[in-house]
């Protein structure tokens, strides 16, 4: 049985995958919107990521006899300066997210709940390569420059090919 207080936990941590997915919809929308479609295709890939990460966690809570709640979503921001700016947004969203993983992760130890922790070892990996993603294309930007066109064009091909 899952403990009430890890239930809540990941039931917290399910919706916020879910705001996740959402949040990086609304940043597919916005490259669409601006021609970048290798960008929002990357996006888009990263909204189907945060559905399948909240689809484990609403799995693993019912495996455990626990209650899924869904909760509202909060409209995201829809609007950025340039693709840098998304790709911040987006570095901070998954730090955020990493904090998140990171207290179930001691809740679950502190609860002497095994089987979750070894559950969320998958996510506190996950986010390694989530963070280091996003830093890697922040980075590209920086060093291409985000008025040169022609090398965000390049990019734009680059993230365009994720499969």
């Amino acid at each position: 049985m899952l403990n009430k207080k890890l239930e809540k936990a990941l039931n917290e941590q399910l919706n916020m995958e879910l705001q996740s997915a959402y949040i990086y919809q609304s940043m597919a929308a916005y490259f669409e919107g601006t021609n970048f479609k290798g960008f929002a295709k990357w996006m888009d890939l990263q909204t189907q990521e945060e559905q399948e990460h909240a689809r484990k966690i609403y799995d693993y809570i019912f495996s455990k006899g626990g209650t899924v709640t869904l909760a509202a979503i909060e409209a995201p921001k829809s609007s950025w300066k340039n693709a840098e700016e998304v790709f911040k947004d987006s570095l901070a969203h998954e730090q955020a997210v990493t904090k998140s993983i990171d207290k179930i992760y001691a809740l679950a130890r502190k609860e002497n709940d095994y089987a979750t922790e070894i559950f969320l070892q998958w996510f506190v990996t996950e986010q390694i390569e989530e963070e280091e993603n996003v830093t890697e294309i922040i980075d590209k930007i920086k060093l291409l420059g985000v008025t040169n066109s022609a090398s965000m064009y390049l990019l734009d091909k680059e993230l365009g090919a994720r499969s």
